[in-house]
């Protein structure tokens, strides 16, 4: 019988399987959530370099968001990773939900960054 771990890396090599046929050079926006933080990155995997990255525990966050682990956080760093990608020229990525289910926070952030103008 498989451990919750092992189904988790199950779902997300699955899901990295498939972003990789279909995303034709597209830059990816990955997802990592935890208890008490979300992250979000833009990663351009040709070259192996994050291009822009915004999680909870950056300092301009912290300011403005009363608890790191709520689905207002993750509406915030949706919209405050899709800024810093307009601001370095990217405009189409494709969505990285890791082994997460697309539901609750990781939903909230996707929601928000394509509200802010990033495509997928």
């Amino acid at each position: 019988m498989s451990t919750p771990r092992e189904l988790f890396q199950k779902r997300k090599a699955r899901v990295r399987t498939a972003l990789k046929k279909t995303a034709n050079g597209k830059l990816r926006l990955s997802v990592f959530r935890s208890g008490k933080h979300i992250y979000a990155q833009i990663i351009d995997d040709a070259k192996g370099v994050t291009v822009v990255s915004a999680s909870t525990l950056d300092k301009e966050v912290r300011s403005k968001v009363a608890k790191s682990s709520t689905v207002e956080a993750a509406t915030f760093i949706g919209t405050l990773v899709a800024e810093k990608a307009a601001k370095s020229g990217v405009s189409e990525v494709v969505f990285d939900r890791g082994g997460y289910i697309y539901h609750g926070r990781v939903k909230a952030l996707a929601d928000a960054a394509r509200a802010a103008g990033l495509k997928f």
